[in-house]
Parts: structure tokens; C-alpha cells; sequence
């Protein structure tokens, strides 16, 4: 990075680390060495908030900030200094995904976006924000979201009624993707020290890839889902979207584990690993890689332009080479025509756990102002105040709600649920290990990977499109343009995040990729710690 893009407060030779960058152990450092405070962080990144979300580039990042965090905050100031800290996420500002509940006596909602969860009134913390909690961490707020986790209908990523249209930091009104749009564009540009996103089906891989961070999809039932608003039982997964492979290993150390709450996780292996045990720079030495080259490229290149993303692939390759690794290309999924087919079968078991899991969630909540209670009455309440959540001409389908209401949880729904199980596992990615005897699967992921019920994938910033690609048009977000991120993805077998964390941490130490752009200027927010300490 040339001079001229260092922040001010670099320029001036002070202590303090750039919050456009700074990692969780250097802000942890920081705090044991009384440089700084959890106040002074949490003034920070409000104010770096306060000047990129709503004014500026607009970009809508976050759809609320936490009135408590400031006197959080104090308190985990005040402990630390009279008990000592409780660990690496002690006094550390996190924002949270808005489908993720926290404490409504706090003062923020959960609404997976929309009005119609606006004042709705949560039975306790969803256990990955308990959790964060009891490690120390400060709840900052919450992050926008595609609404209902882009489960709604046919809806331009990255927009919720409540949030607006969020927008991607590194060329202007550029598709952040989604459905944790406002986690992947917070986490890139430094609006807290790190994020958690959730996916069903592509919702953290792809805006961690196309805001240029590291996000992990964990294996379902590693992180727990309850007090999550769902799209699918069989599916959603909560994890980490961070700067740098470290972190996002502290934040999943923090929030995996078992939960009675959610019977998926009682399967996990035990004991959990120390994840950031697994971050060693010789993790690729003597590991197997294959490239199922089918499902690593796009047939349309309208959607985001393949040649400058595959000449970045094949040159992650030979640096993959270089460390040690032995890389068999290609290795095709065996099963790969019946794992692409296999799609339709997947939306559908996820349109009837829509109905399903949602209607359970939306019955639990202790109050519900609008008097949303299950699936038909949300699809009314869009109906009636069309004006806030369908608002024309982008946002105005609910075709998939409206699906949902009319399906069933019956023997063909069962049925597709075990061949889902079998084309995803045995037939899927395990069938791809076993037959070339690999330890895991590299892809780009330019956008979204192009493979379906990944028991688990890692992603790891790997590069950018050319300056002189012609941006597309803004309708309302742009499918790509030039400087727009793409990632590199690690997939592996069920329960293999601490091998995935070690082969993308050898990585990102061997190319820095993440370091080699910064989002466009009126993007980078310019507040520092220099700004507010003392003050």
C-alpha cells in the first residue's frame, strides 16, 4: 500500500492501529496496555458508522446501533481493570446479523429486516449472541440484511424494508450480495473489529467473497440456531465474517459448542477445538487439493465476468503448490450432473422449512406489536403497507412466502430431505474426497460458489476485477464492476473448520491478498482512535 492511502492517524506516528485493518488480537493488546478503552473503541466505530452508513456513499451497512454499548463498555472497562480479562473478545465491539436476537430490554430489535418485526419482543439472546456475551464481546448492533435472509422472492440482494438498499464499498452502487450483505461490508471497511453473518444457501460465502473478507460457513450444527429467525433447520448455519482468517477463528472459538436449544449441535464431535490453534503459516505442507473445475466457473458471464477471476484461480494454485500442497486438477464431483440437478429438489426443502421453522419462531416470541404470528399473516402485513417492504419498481416480490404458504412438511418433502442428505454428503463432496483421497476442495468463489449443500467451506480474499472492466448498469445495484472483490474458497467434510481455517490461514499469510485494494474513498470511513481518545 503506497503512502499516500495510509489514514491520517498512520501518518502522524501515533500507537494507535488502523481501524480499517486492526485484528482482534492487536485491538485486544491495545486494551491490556491501556493505549485505549472499550469506550473509546465503541466512540470509533460509531463514528465511523455515522459517517459511511446513512451519509456519504450511503452504503447501509448497519440497520441499528446499540444505545447500551457505551455503558457496556464501561462496565467490561471497569471489570478488566478489577478482575483482569476474560479472554480475547474482552471489551471487543462485534455487530451482529439482524436475524440474530439479542435482549429486547437492550434497546435493539431483531426483524430479519422488516417492519414487521419492528418492537417484537425476544424470549432471551439467541445463544451464539449469549455467547458473545459471556466472552466479553460488546453487541455494537445490528447489520442490514437481504430481508427475510433473501428468502422473500426475487429481491436484489442487500435490501431490507427497514435497512434500505445496501451497497457493496468498493466501486459505487455495486451488488454487496447477500443475505449478509450489511455483515460483509461492515467487517471490510473496519465498522466493528468483526461480524457474524448467517447462510442457508450462499448467504456468508458470497458477500465475505464480493466485500474482499474471510467468512466460514460452519457445518450445520456446529453453531447454534436458536433465537436465529430461520429459513431452514436442514440448512442455516451462523458464523464469523472478519479481516483476517485469525479473527474470524477467535469469533467461531467463541460461538461454537453444544446447545439444548437446538438438537443439531448435540451431534457435534468432542472436544471442540481451539480453532486459532489450527492457524499455522505450513498448513498446506503435504495436504491433497482437487479442483472440480465444472463448478468453478459460471456459465453466465453477464452475472460477474470469468477470465481475469480464473487467471487469479490458476495463480492461487501454483502459490497453493508452492507451500507444499499437491494439487489434483481436475478432480470432478463423480455425481456432478445429479449434485447440479439436485437444486430444485434443494429449494423446495427449504421453501417448506420456511413455513415450517418460521412459523415456530414467530409463535415464540413473548410480543409481537404488528400481530405477525405466522407466515400468512407476514404476507398480508407486506401486502397492506406495501409502501415500506414492497415499495416498487425493484422490491416488490413475495413470491416465495406466498410458495411456502401452499406447501406441506409431507411424505415428498421427507423424501427429498434424505436425497438432499445423500447428494450433498455421500454423493456430493465426500464422494469428491474419497475417490481422488483429497483433504479438501479449492474453488473461486467469484460471488457464490457453484455448489450446493457444502457441509462446510471456508472463503479467503484472493483478488480483483481489472480497473478497466466497464462497471454495469445500476439497476438498482450494479452485477460488477471494476475493483469488486472475489474470494478463494477451502470446502471440506463435515466438522473440518480447524484443517479449512489452517489451509486458508497458510494462504492469506503467503499472498495478503485482503491488502492489495482498499474500497473506494467516500467509503472508507476516516474516524480513528486518535480521534477519540481522551476526548
Amino acid at each position: 500500500m503506497s503512502s499516500s492511502n495510509l489514514p491520517a492517524s498512520q501518518h502522524a506516528g501515533d500507537a494507535y492501529p488502523d481501524l480499517y485493518e486492526a485484528g482482534i488480537p492487536e485491538l485486544q493488546d491495545g486494551l491490556a496496555n491501556g493505549r485505549f478503552t472499550s469506550v473509546d473503541l465503541v466512540k470509533a466505530y460509531l463514528a465511523r458508522v455515522d459517517e459511511v452508513n446513512l451519509k456519504g456513499p450511503a452504503l447501509r451497512a448497519v440497520i441499528e446501533t446499540n444505545p447500551s454499548a457505551l455503558a457496556q463498555a464501561a462496565d467490561l472497562d471497569r471489570e478488566r481493570k478489577e478482575k483482569g480479562s476474560r479472554g480475547p473478545l474482552h471489551g471487543i465491539p462485534i455487530l451482529l446479523k439482524d436475524n440474530i436476537a439479542t435482549l429486547h430490554s437492550e434497546g435493539m430489535n431483531t426483524t430479519a429486516g422488516s417492519y414487521a418485526l419492528l418492537g417484537s419482543v425476544v424470549p432471551r439472546d439467541a445463544a451464539v449472541a449469549a455467547k458473545l456475551r459471556t466472552a466479553g464481546a460488546i453487541l455494537l448492533g445490528k447489520t442490514n440484511m437481504s430481508e427475510w435472509a433473501n428468502f422473500r422472492g426475487q429481491v436484489p440482494s442487500g435490501f431490507s424494508g427497514r435497512g434500505g438498499q445496501c451497497t457493496c464499498p468498493y466501486y459505487p452502487l455495486v451488488d454487496p450480495s447477500g443475505s449478509s450483505s450489511g455483515s460483509g461490508v461492515a467487517a471490510a471497511i473496519g465498522l466493528a473489529a468483526g461480524t457474524l453473518g448467517t447462510e442457508t444457501d450462499g448467504s456468508i460465502t458470497s458477500p465475505g467473497s464480493r466485500n474482499n473478507v474471510v467468512g466460514v460457513k460452519p457445518t450445520v450444527g456446529l453453531t447454534s440456531r436458536a433465537g436465529v429467525i430461520p429459513i431452514s433447520s436442514h440448512q442455516d448455519s451462523v458464523g464469523p465474517m472478519t479481516r483476517t482468517v485469525t479473527d474470524a477463528a477467535i469469533l467461531l472459538s467463541a460461538i461454537a459448542g453444544p446447545d439444548p436449544r437446538d438438537t443439531y449441535t448435540l451431534a457435534q464431535p468432542e472436544p471442540m477445538p481451539d480453532y486459532t490453534a489450527a492457524l499455522r503459516a505450513d498448513a498446506l505442507k503435504g495436504v491433497r487439493l482437487g479442483v472440480p473445475r465444472s463448478f468453478a466457473a459460471r456459465p453466465n458471464e453477464e452475472a460477474e465476468p470469468q477470465a481475469h477471476i480464473v487467471r487469479a484461480f490458476d495463480a492461487a494454485l501454483e502459490v497453493i503448490r508452492g507451500l507444499g500442497a499437491e494439487v489434483v486438477d481436475p478432480a470432478e464431483f463423480p455425481h456432478a450432473e445429479a449434485v447440479k440437478a439436485g437444486r430444485d429438489d434443494e429449494l423446495y426443502v427449504m421453501t417448506v422449512d420456511l413455513k415450517v421453522d418460521l412459523n415456530k419462531y414467530l409463535a415464540e416470541l413473548v410480543e409481537v406489536p404488528t400481530g405477525v404470528r405466522d407466515l400468512a399473516d407476514l404476507i398480508k402485513f407486506n401486502e397492506e403497507h406495501a409502501e415500506q417492504e414492497l415499495p416498487a419498481p425493484y422490491w416488490t416480490d413475495q413470491s416465495r412466502f406466498i410458495q411456502a404458504q401452499s406447501l406441506e412438511a409431507d411424505e415428498k418433502y421427507e423424501k427429498m430431505v434424505d436425497a438432499n442428505y445423500e447428494l450433498g454428503r455421500a454423493r456430493g463432496i465426500d464422494a469428491t474426497l474419497q475417490k481422488y483421497n483429497l483433504d479438501a476442495i479449492v474453488l473461486p468463489t467469484h460471488g457464490k460458489v457453484q455448489c450446493t449443500h457444502r457441509p462446510m467451506l471456508h472463503i479467503v480474499p484472493l483478488g480483483f476485477q481489472p480497473d478497466d472492466l466497464e462497471p454495469a448498469a445500476a439497476e438498482p445495484v450494479r452485477k460488477h464492476g471494476p475493483g469488486v472483490p472475489f474470494g478463494l474458497a477451502f470446502m471440506g467434510t463435515a466438522w473440518s473448520e480447524a484443517k479449512l481455517l489452517g489451509y486458508a490461514y497458510a494462504f492469506e499469510q503467503a499472498t495478503q491478498a485482503r491488502l492489495m485494494r482498499r474500497a473506494y474513498e467516500e467509503a472508507v470511513p476516516k474516524t480513528q482512535l486518535a480521534d477519540v481518545v481522551g476526548r
